[in-house]
C-alpha cells in the first residue's frame, strides 16, 4: 500500500484500463523503475516509508506549489497560513495594481479574481508568511481558450521534403513551400497549408544514415537548415570567382538529385542533399552580412539565447565527436561541465555556424508565413510539433534535467498493436517541467509558433498522461505518467494567444474519457479522419457517422501521412501493399473481403446522400465525393492530402516497417506512380478539379 500511494503522489499509475470493464495491473518492478526515473526510491519497504515521510515534509514546510497556473474560472490549488502576504512581480518588471494582496482576503474567488487581473504571462508570486518564511514559485497567468480562426477554411496537407519543384535540391524546400503556400492562397482560397515537423534531425554518419522521419528529431526547438533554398540566401548573389564556380558546380550537382527524384525513380536521400548544401553555406557564409543583416542576426542571437548556443553547441560537438553524446569524451556529456565550458571556446567558430543556420532558416520560415498571408490565407502556416526527441540528440543533451533518465514512451496493448509500442523517445519530467515553470515547455512553443498560424500537437494526449517504458523492458511493461494538463494547457494558451495562433490536436486512437471534452472546451481543434468517423455508440456494427454528427471543432481529413492514400483505401491497393511485406494479421482472402465492405459502406452513404452523381466504379469521381462529404460536415478546417489530390496510391509512411518499406523518402506521384514536381502539380486538371470543388463548397453553409 505505502508503494501504490507513493506511486499515486507522484502521478504514476498502477493499473490501467485498456477496455470497460478490464483492469491490468502495472508490475511491481516497472513502478520502481519509474519512480526511480523520477528521483524517488521505492526500492524497499524503508525506503518507501522515508520517500513518503520527506514528500509529506516538504508538503508541510513549503508556502507554494512548484508552479502556480490561473485561468479565468478556474481558481489556483493553494492553501495558505492565514496572514500570509502574496506579491506578484508581472514578466515585464512593470508594477501591478492587484499585484500584492494578504492571503486571508484572498481565498477561494477573491484570489482568483486578484491573479486573474494580471495580463497573461509567466510572472512570479512571492509570499510570506507570519512565522518569517518566504517561497517563490512561477505564476502562469493564461487565457481561458485558445484562439480560434473566425471564419472556416480549407487547405492542404503535405510532407514538405515530398514537393519538390523546379529548383529543388533533392527535396522539398521553404522556397517550395512559399510558393505552394502563395499559389493555393490565390488560386484556390485555400486557408492554410499543415506540414510534417520541421525540426533538426541527428545527422547521419557514413555508417549510419539520417533517420528521415520528422516525428524522431534531434531537438524541437529549431528547424533543420536541410529546409533552406540556398539561392534564397541575400549574401549567395555575391559569391564571386571560385566560391562562385564552385557554387555553379553544386547546383549542377543538385539538379542531378532533383532529376533522379523525379525522373529516373530515385527515393529522396537527405544526406546526399544535406552534403551539398552545407558545402554551399560553407562558400555563403565567406561573403560578409551588410549592417543591417548583422544587426538582425545579432537580434536573433540575443532572442534565442541559451538554447541556441546549446543547440549550435551540439552540433559542432556532433561533427567532431558523433551524435551519441552519452560516449563523448571529457566530460563533454554534461553541457555544463568544465569541459564543455572549454570546448565552447575552442568550437566558436563552428558554433557561430550552426547559429546562422539557424537564423537562415528562420528567416526563410518568416518569409512563407508572409507569403501565406500576403496570399489572403486566414491561417497560413500550421506547423507540426512531434511527440518527444530522440535520446541521442541536442534536446535531449542540454536539458537533461527534465528529461526522464532510462525510460522512453509508446502505447499500451491495444486492438491494433497487441505487443504494445515503445518509440524510443525520452519523456518529460512532469516534477522537473513545474520547477523550472515549464520553461522548456514554453521555449518550445514559443519558438515553433513564431511564424506560424497554427500548431498541429502530435498525439495530444500525452499533455495529460504518456506511456512510459522503462529500458529493456517489453512496451506492455510499462505505466502511464500522469502530467499536470491544468498547466500544460495553460502554457499551451498562453503561447498560443500570443502568436495569435490555432491549436490543434492529434487525438486519434485510444484517449482516455474526458480528455476531447477538455480539449474541446479549451479551443483545441482535434482531427477527425472520415475512414475512423463511426457510431461505436450502438449495438452491432459501428455505422459511419453522417456528416451532420460530425464534431465542428476539428480538422477534418480523409487521411493522414500514416494511412493509405485515398485512391488506395478506395482500390484495396494498400491491403496488396500491406500483403507483400508481410504485415496482414489474416489471410488475404479475409482482408480484402473487410476491406471492401468498409469501403462499400462509404461509398454507399456518398451515394444516399447525392454526393456521388457520376455512380460506382470511378476513382477519380469517387476521391471527389469522399471531400464533397467532408465539406458537408460542421468541421473548421477542411484538410486535402496533397497526394491525394493528383491520385497518388503510395503511403509516405507505413507503421510497422523499418527498412521493408520507403517511409520518409517518396516525393508526390501521380496516379501512375510517376513522380511530379510542384509545377506539374498546380498544372494537374484532377488537381484543379477537385479543388475547384472544394473551393467552392468550403464557403457554404454545412448545413445547406
Amino acid at each position: 500500500m505505502g508503494r501504490a500511494r507513493l506511486a499515486e503522489l507522484h502521478g504514476v499509475a498502477t493499473s490501467y484500463d485498456p477496455a470497460p470493464g478490464r483492469t491490468v495491473q502495472v508490475p511491481e518492478d516497472t513502478v520502481v523503475a519509474v519512480l526511480a526515473a523520477l528521483g524517488v526510491d521505492a526500492s524497499t519497504p524503508r525506503s518507501v516509508r522515508e520517500a513518503l515521510d520527506r514528500h509529506d515534509g516538504r508538503r508541510r514546510d513549503r508556502l507554494l506549489p512548484p508552479c502556480v497556473v490561473v485561468r479565468p474560472g478556474k481558481a489556483p490549488r493553494l492553501s495558505l497560513p492565514e496572514g500570509t502576504a502574496l506579491r506578484v512581480c508581472p514578466e515585464d518588471g512593470a508594477p501591478h495594481p492587484r499585484g500584492r494582496a494578504a492571503a486571508g482576503a484572498l481565498r477561494a474567488d477573491g484570489l482568483l479574481t486578484e491573479l486573474a487581473a494580471l495580463p497573461p504571462g509567466a510572472h512570479t508570486l512571492l509570499a510570506e508568511a507570519p512565522d518569517g518564511r518566504r517561497a517563490t514559485a512561477p505564476l502562469i497567468v493564461a487565457p481561458d481558450r485558445m484562439p480560434l480562426s473566425p471564419v472556416r477554411s480549407h487547405g492542404f496537407l503535405v510532407q514538405l521534403y515530398s514537393l519538390l519543384s523546379a529548383r529543388s535540391w533533392g527535396m522539398g524546400d521553404l522556397g517550395d513551400l512559399a510558393d505552394l503556400a502563395a499559389w493555393s492562397g490565390r488560386a484556390l482560397g485555400a486557408g492554410f497549408v499543415q506540414i510534417n515537423p520541421l525540426h533538426a534531425a541527428v545527422p547521419g554518419t557514413p555508417a549510419a544514415p539520417t533517420d528521415p522521419s520528422p516525428y524522431r528529431p534531434s531537438s524541437r526547438r529549431f528547424p533543420d537548415p536541410v529546409h533552406l533554398r540556398i539561392e534564397d540566401v541575400p549574401e549567395y548573389a555575391h559569391l564571386r570567382g571560385r566560391a562562385r564556380e564552385r557554387a555553379d558546380q553544386l547546383l549542377e550537382a543538385a539538379a542531378a538529385l532533383r532529376t533522379a527524384v523525379l525522373r529516373e525513380g530515385a527515393l529522396i536521400d537527405r544526406d546526399a542533399v544535406w552534403a551539398l548544401k552545407q558545402e554551399a553555406l560553407e562558400l555563403v557564409r565567406t561573403v560578409p552580412l551588410g549592417p543591417g543583416r548583422r544587426a538582425a542576426y545579432c537580434d536573433f542571437l540575443a532572442e534565442r539565447g541559451q538554447a541556441l548556443e546549446d543547440h549550435a553547441l551540439w552540433c559542432a560537438l556532433a561533427e567532431t565527436h558523433g551524435p551519441e553524446w552519452r560516449a563523448w569524451p571529457d566530460g563533454l556529456a554534461d553541457p555544463r561541465s568544465a569541459g564543455t565550458a572549454r570546448a565552447r571556446a575552442e568550437h566558436l567558430d563552428r558554433t557561430d555556424f550552426h547559429c546562422w543556420l539557424a537564423w537562415l532558416t528562420d528567416t526563410q520560415l518568416a518569409a512563407a508565413q508572409r507569403a501565406a498571408r500576403e496570399a489572403g490565407m486566414g491561417i497560413g502556416l500550421v506547423h507540426d510539433l512531434a511527440v518527444g526527441v530522440h535520446p541521442s540528440g541536442a534536446d535531449a543533451w542540454a536539458l537533461q534535467d527534465v528529461f526522464a533518465s532510462g525510460m522512453s514512451i509508446g502505447a499500451p496493448p491495444d486492438a491494433f498493436n497487441s505487443r504494445g509500442q515503445d518509440w524510443g523517445l525520452p519523456p518529460w519530467r512532469p516534477d522537473a517541467l513545474a520547477a523550472t515553470g515549464y520553461a522548456p515547455y514554453r521555449d518550445l512553443l514559443s519558438g515553433l509558433l513564431r511564424h506560424a498560424g497554427a500548431l498541429r500537437i502530435d498525439h495530444v494526449m500525452g499533455l495529460f498522461r504518456l506511456w512510459w517504458v522503462p529500458e529493456g523492458r517489453e512496451p506492455a511493461e510499462g505505466c502511464y505518467v500522469r502530467y499536470d494538463a491544468e498547466a500544460m494547457l495553460g502554457v499551451l494558451a498562453l503561447e498560443a494567444h500570443r502568436a495569435g495562433a490555432v491549436v490543434i490536436g492529434e487525438d486519434l486512437g485510444t484517449v482516455e474519457p474526458g480528455v476531447r471534452e477538455e480539449l474541446e472546451r479549451r479551443g483545441v481543434l482535434g482531427t477527425s479522419v472520415m475512414w475512423f468517423e463511426r457510431n461505436y455508440n450502438g449495438a452491432g456494427a459501428a455505422r459511419p457517422l453522417a456528416p451532420e454528427e460530425w464534431r465542428a471543432d476539428c480538422l477534418a481529413t480523409v487521411t493522414t501521412h500514416d494511412l493509405p492514400s485515398t485512391a488506395a483505401r478506395l482500390t484495396g491497393d494498400h491491403v496488396e501493399l500491406r500483403h507483400r511485406l508481410g504485415l496482414l494479421s489474416r489471410p488475404l482472402a479475409e482482408e480484402r473481403a473487410a476491406d471492401a465492405v468498409e469501403v462499400a459502406e462509404w461509398l454507399g452513404l456518398l451515394g444516399r446522400l447525392g454526393l456521388l452523381p457520376e455512380g460506382p466504379g470511378d476513382e477519380e469521381a469517387a476521391v471527389k465525393a469522399v471531400h464533397r462529404f467532408l465539406l458537408r460536415t460542421p468541421a473548421k478546417m477542411v484538410g486535402v492530402w496533397l497526394p491525394d489530390a493528383v491520385g497518388d496510391r503510395r503511403p509516405q509512411n507505413l507503421p510497422g516497417t523499418w527498412d521493408q518499406y520507403p517511409n520518409w523518402r517518396l516525393p508526390i506521384a501521380d496516379a501512375e506512380g510517376r513522380p511530379m514536381s510542384l509545377e506539374e502539380l498546380v498544372a494537374s486538371p484532377r488537381l484543379r478539379a477537385l479543388m475547384g470543388e472544394v473551393a467552392l463548397l468550403g464557403a457554404c453553409d454545412p448545413a445547406a
